[in-house]
């Protein structure tokens, strides 16, 4: 197993009970608030993972990649009442143009972001948090409605090169993320192939966990994955409180007024990404 350059100081001590419930909460708010429009969160588990709860930058990802695979997991499942798999399978093309340079992109980032000095790894990441911020406030102003659909204007292999540049771009956002990358992949579906909203909300995780995999499986070359087995109690707690807020936020769709919302966390992911990762710079 090689040490990775991006490997800061750990937390001095194991995460205690205390510890464990404050994730449990602090995940529990996350995956609710991210139910309210859609999001599985991890964008937002980022920052805090490194910022309350004092992982190194690299630990961080790697740590958000393990609780993002079980949400896509679940949610894959989840969702096969409202998108059955007889409705998925006719769109198995868009799932492997998009996994054809998602999975090369996850691949090569998760390896590069293991080289970086862990200042720079941190100044990329406060570049893409911003980026995703202004990519979910984008779609709450305009909406998602209102891309055109390119596959009219293409042709069959320019469509087709252009999901695969797509997809590598996405793997990665994705990889050195630690995100499952749906914020990219369902505008980009609609866009590229003309989709509804809840189709191309399934077909993402699709795209997304094998893309997760390939990142996460690189990831195992780090020093920095052991934060799997230092901080267990952690994240264990962080993935029930993830998977129960997610549920929540569902049940509650439609129920709560989340006007402006979307809007809300995307400011709030902002700050939160330059107050925790240009401190981490500076420092």
């Amino acid at each position: 197993m090689n040490a990775s350059s991006s490997v800061t100081a750990p937390c001095p001590t194991a995460c205690d009970t205390a510890c464990a419930v404050r994730g449990f909460f602090t995940a529990l708010a996350i995956g609710l608030l991210g139910g309210l429009v859609g999001l599985g969160g991890a964008e937002f588990r980022l920052p805090v993972l490194v910022g309350l709860f004092c992982l190194a930058t690299l630990q961080a990802v790697i740590a958000n990649k393990a609780l993002s695979l079980l949400v896509v997991g679940v949610a894959i499942v989840a969702r096969l009442h409202a998108v059955p798999l007889a409705v998925l399978l006719p769109h198995w093309p868009v799932v492997l143009n998009l996994l054809a340079g998602s999975l090369l992109g996850a691949w090569w980032a998760a390896g590069w972001a293991m080289r970086l000095p862990h200042k720079t790894l941190d100044g990329v990441l406060l570049v893409l948090l911003i980026l995703l911020a202004c990519t979910m406030a984008a779609e709450q102003v305009f909406g998602l409605r209102a891309l055109p659909n390119l596959a009219q204007i293409l042709s069959p292999w320019g469509h087709a090169a252009l999901g695969i540049a797509a997809g590598l771009v996405i793997g990665l956002f994705a990889a050195v993320m630690g995100v499952a990358g749906g914020e990219l992949l369902i505008p980009t579906i609609v866009l590229l192939w003309g989709l509804d909203l809840k189709l191309a909300g399934s077909l993402s995780l699709l795209v997304s966990l094998p893309t997760m995999i390939v990142g996460f499986a690189r990831y195992r070359e780090s020093a920095a994955f052991a934060v799997l087995r230092t901080h267990r109690a952690l994240l264990l707690s962080m993935a029930a409180g993830s998977l129960l807020g997610a549920l929540l936020g569902g049940l509650l769709l439609g129920v709560v007024p989340t006007d402006g919302l979307g809007l809300l966390l995307a400011l709030i992911l902002a700050v939160s990404a330059w107050k925790v990762f240009r401190h981490r710079r500076s420092t």
